[in-house]
């Protein structure tokens, strides 16, 4: 069974930085599309950034400035670099990898925490 396992979460100060890993296992078709996610309690998941299996990448605008994603394919594993961080930036963060053929998985969700 595919599991995807985030990994570098945790508590930041503010202006702070800190990269976010996820590494996927068992997984046998190629991953088209890596993208990274946030929630926070009571609001939905929302897109953070992604990057396709070519390299390119989508940010969504209010983190443009302050992140960059990138991924390693031979490890099936996605990175998210995330910079001068802000008490805003705290929620759980998940990774959500798409394959060739349409299907997709979550990771189980990693807390980051920005605070003084």
């Amino acid at each position: 069974q595919v599991q995807l396992v985030e990994s570098g979460g945790g508590l930041v100060q503010p202006g702070g930085s800190l990269r976010l890993s996820c590494v996927a296992f068992r997984i046998i078709f190629s991953i088209r599309r890596m993208g990274w996610y946030r929630q926070v309690p009571g609001k939905q998941r929302d897109l953070v950034a992604a990057i396709t299996s070519c390299g390119m990448t989508i940010y969504t605008d209010s983190v443009k400035d302050r992140n960059t994603i990138s991924r390693d394919n031979a490890k099936n594993t996605a990175y998210l670099q995330r910079n001068s961080l802000r008490p805003e930036d705290t929620a759980v963060y998940y990774c959500k990898f798409y394959t060739i053929i349409a299907l997709y998985y979550w990771g189980q969700g990693t807390q980051v925490t920005v605070a003084s």
